[in-house]
């Protein structure tokens, strides 16, 4: 495939002569695909994403509106390759294209649609978008009835973290603490971690004050760089009580 000005169909095909039914098959039961779950319905088309970002690389030069043509595919590779190709065109864009694409991102949530494609795309479009910026939009996503909206809030917040802001993720921590699905408990845990790579102390602040009520594997992703000691001392509810002064703002 030359390096020129593809179309999504042209990306399609390309990728249809490198399926493996064999890596499609692991990747349903992956992604959840089945009855029920919360990929129902998603058709995988068994690639690699090193494979996917190669390609992606190929077809850089895409327009944006055949680029949101390949993010409506139901195959859940093309739909990656088309965040891969949205988060180079916003990186290499100028501020207009950039809001552009910043706003085409938050308009088409209903194809950014599993775990994956959110955590690949969400803090390099949407948190880059929102760093400078205002940021009340991540407590609207946070409060959609979008499982994946509400995770694209959380990770959006990974490009803050990166940079020594921590108040917005711990704010909407708080706001998701009581969130129905594990998909936002994991995210919600992983960016407390996070959080704690930088600065333990204001983790451990936020646990101590919240971690009776968090569900279970929030807590265990958020506590899983902790000494063994401690970690134990979350799990089995033996930390000793917290003064609330000392507990950082969360609302």
């Amino acid at each position: 495939m030359s390096n020129t000005l593809l179309t999504a169909q042209q990306v399609s095909d390309e990728l249809h002569a490198l399926r493996n039914p064999s890596i499609a098959e692991h990747s349903q039961r992956f992604f959840k695909t089945g009855p029920g779950e919360y990929a129902e319905g998603d058709c995988c088309l068994g690639i690699r994403v090193p494979v996917l970002r190669k390609v992606a690389a190929q077809a850089r030069e895409m327009s944006g509106s055949e680029n949101l043509k390949l993010l409506a595919s139901p195959w859940h590779e093309e739909r990656l390759t088309a965040l891969f190709i949205l988060i180079r065109r916003y990186q290499k864009g100028s501020p207009s294209e950039q809001e552009s694409i910043y706003r085409a991102y938050l308009d088409n949530t209903k194809h950014i649609n599993n775990w994956d494609l959110v955590d690949s795309s969400a803090h390099l479009i949407v948190g880059a978008h929102l760093f400078d910026q205002d940021r009340s939009i991540l407590r609207e996503l946070a409060a959609s009835d979008l499982l994946w909206e509400r995770r694209i809030a959380m990770i959006a917040t990974l490009q803050f973290i990166r940079n020594g802001q921590f108040d917005d993720t711990l704010e909407l921590a708080h706001q998701l603490l009581h969130d129905s699905h594990d998909l936002i408990h994991k995210a919600v845990g992983w960016m407390l971690r996070e959080v704690g790579n930088r600065n333990r102390e204001l983790e451990t602040m936020f646990l101590d004050s919240h971690y009776q009520e968090m569900p279970r594997i929030m807590l265990r992703y958020a506590i899983e760089r902790y000494p063994e000691p401690e970690r134990q001392a979350y799990l089995k509810g033996r930390r000793a009580s917290v003064d609330p002064k000392r507990v950082p703002p969360t609302a």
